[in-house]
């Protein structure tokens, strides 16, 4: 299995391929290869910064010489008119790496401060908000890092990672106890020790998980509000509680105070808008030609 470096330089590896090709012809013809200057990443949007750590790794990967100052780290709560960083370099550098970089970090930013909103929205219940699978192919790991950078907590990374019983594997494998159990039969076959969790969809499911048990987290799948309530105080902390499935930013609250221990919600990658930024020849610095 990659790690989540691997997977990072195979992400920027791609990107410059399918961005440069076989070459960027409008600066090649029109900057000198040794000219050198820099830029300022200018934030255009308040909100959370997300993908610092990312965007050096960016600069670095295609010129190790660029020089990188960061003035705001990941985290950080930007406003309209900050400059995150200063990139200095070769020009041609400077151009080909911006947008890579601003695609990357105005999609991790968003995400971060996507995911603050909620967080913010939850204070004080003891809630926590968890991302889902639904990421852009190929910037999964970026995207996970984001939710976490703003304050959010990661599910599972993808089907390596945890058990999850959802609809479709509970009625192929012919009902709960059917898959449960043959669950509990892989991961002892497989040496694993993976957290189990299981959807349920009705009280007569949740009913059945409670008398069967073998499980670590119970999600309750487009249950309502009142509904959740009630399934939270049948549970009565046996098990860790979850809730999903058309929860709106303006509905979280009422379900986060019924009691579940976590709120998973798609919306935090899957529809985001990305932050406002753009990365700006730094006037004050004139252009140098080496000799």
């Amino acid at each position: 299995m990659l790690s989540v470096e691997e997977l990072v330089d195979r992400l920027i590896d791609l990107s410059f391929a399918e961005d440069i090709g076989d070459g960027d012809h409008t600066t090649l013809c029109c900057i000198p290869e040794d000219a050198t200057s820099r830029s300022l990443l200018l934030i255009k949007e308040d909100g959370i910064l997300a993908g610092v750590e990312i965007a050096k790794e960016v600069f670095h990967r295609f010129d190790p010489t660029m020089q990188v100052e960061v003035l705001m780290g990941d985290g950080s709560r930007v406003k309209k008119g900050d400059i995150a960083m200063i990139v200095s370099g070769k020009i041609r550098s400077l151009l080909q790496t911006e947008r890579l970089m601003l695609n990357i970090m105005q999609r991790m930013s968003g995400i971060a401060t996507m995911t603050d909103k909620y967080v913010q929205r939850l204070k004080g219940t003891g809630t926590r908000v968890l991302d889902t699978r639904k990421t852009t192919p190929g910037m999964r790991m970026l995207e996970k890092q984001a939710v976490k950078i703003g304050g959010g907590c990661n599910h599972r990374i993808g089907l390596f990672d945890m058990i999850l019983l959802k609809d479709n594997h509970i009625d192929f494998a012919g009902g709960i106890t059917n898959a449960i159990d043959r669950c509990h039969t892989y991961l002892k076959e497989q040496g694993l020790d993976l957290k189990i969790e299981i959807e349920v969809r009705s009280f007569d499911e949740l009913n059945q998980v409670l008398n069967h048990g073998g499980v670590d987290r119970i999600m309750l799948d487009n249950f309502s509000v009142p509904d959740t309530k009630k399934a939270v105080d049948i549970i009565a902390h046996r098990y860790e509680t979850e809730s999903s499935g058309g929860i709106t930013f303006d509905t979280i609250r009422d379900y986060a105070e019924q009691g579940v221990d976590f709120i998973s919600v798609g919306a935090l990658t899957h529809s985001v808008k990305g932050l406002d930024m753009s990365f700006k020849a730094d006037h004050s610095s004139k252009l140098k030609i080496e000799d």
